[in-house]
């Protein structure tokens, strides 16, 4: 299985966060690379539980979409 992935990465208050937004997850480290590091391994285990609840495809469907969008807008509460 071959997924291209995209993620993001932003700093918060006391960690970096980052998040594959394709899968749904995310993870949080000290540095940019701890909190990229930890998402891949969230990820391995996001992929691993799907195939074992024999979803895989589904997941991948999603994942191997060209059609994906990402754009910000501005919340004011």
């Amino acid at each position: 299985m071959k997924l291209n992935l995209t993620f993001e990465i932003w700093e918060g208050d006391r960690a970096y966060i980052s998040k594959r937004p394709e899968l749904g997850i995310s993870s949080f480290g000290a540095t940019p690379e701890e909190a990229l590091d930890n998402l891949e391994e969230a990820a391995w285990f996001y992929l691993d539980d799907a195939e074992s609840r024999e979803i895989i495809a589904d997941v991948e469907a999603a994942a191997a979409s060209p059609h994906k969008f990402a754009s910000m807008i501005e919340m004011v509460r």
